[in-house]
């Protein structure tokens, strides 16, 4: 994004910081200089992710909402203000055979993983676009990139972020509003198997999996001045998993 247009500290809303690429992504903005709004389920879990970046001298605030309530991200957007930079990471996974998933759990798959984004770009983006910067980046994923057996579902959500972000960026690129999203491979998390991440690291050119560090530099970048002619992409960080 281009330099500050107010005379404050410029803005960065996370969605799922609490833990995995959300909070090291939170942590790796807070860094660089950006009031991050954490936002999150659990409280306990935000506050700490809060207190961790302040502690290391930064700024950050907890903001709870459901992501999969659409009433909820609305607010969540509210209470934000105004945002420079919004990274949409946050929902869930589901894998497993295409018979086995039911339709309340593929709806609620769309509406937190899609559904989300869609709401608070819808109320964030044209504020951006009227001040003329802004920059968000959508947590994709090498899953969205590749036929992967048992997900299917997951996939399809994140294959849907990566035409969002192209469709954003013709739509608020022209008023200075950089759109784009990152497609991340295996990554070691809290909430991952180690052995199936482990496996599939296998798969990679590099041989292993991501830390959430690793992917959390790439949407700094993305955010940063250094990015500024880069819009509608797509970045692979996968280890080169898609390119073979």
């Amino acid at each position: 994004m281009t330099a500050p247009h107010r005379d404050t500290v410029p803005n960065a809303l996370v969605t799922g910081a609490t833990s995995g690429i959300g909070r090291a992504t939170a942590i790796a903005l807070a860094e660089k200089g950006f009031a991050v709004v954490v936002h999150g389920r659990d409280a306990g879990r935000g506050e700490a992710v809060v207190k961790e970046i302040i502690v290391a001298g930064g700024r950050a605030r907890f903001v709870s909402a459901e992501l999969g309530d659409a009433a909820d991200v609305r607010r969540l957007a509210e209470e934000a203000g105004d945002v420079d930079v919004l990274v949409n990471n946050g929902g869930f996974a589901w894998f497993g055979p295409t018979a086995d998933l039911g339709a309340d759990t593929f709806d609620s798959l769309f509406a937190s993983n899609v559904r989300s984004a869609y709401l608070l770009v819808a109320a964030i983006a044209p504020a951006m676009a009227a001040r003329g910067s802004g920059s968000i980046i959508s947590v994709a994923s090498v899953a969205g990139e590749i036929g992967l057996a048992g997900g299917a579902a997951y996939g399809a959500t994140k294959a849907a972020l990566s035409s969002l972000t192209r469709s954003w960026a013709a739509e608020f690129s022209p008023n200075g509003v950089r759109v784009n999203a990152v497609a991340p491979g295996p990554v070691h998390t809290n909430g991952a198997n180690p052995e199936l991440i482990t496996a599939l690291g296998a798969t990679t050119l590099l041989d292993r999996g991501a830390e959430p560090e690793e992917i959390a530099e790439v949407i700094a970048f993305l955010a940063s001045p250094g990015a500024a002619y880069v819009t509608a992409a797509t970045i692979a960080v996968d280890g080169g998993r898609t390119a073979i």
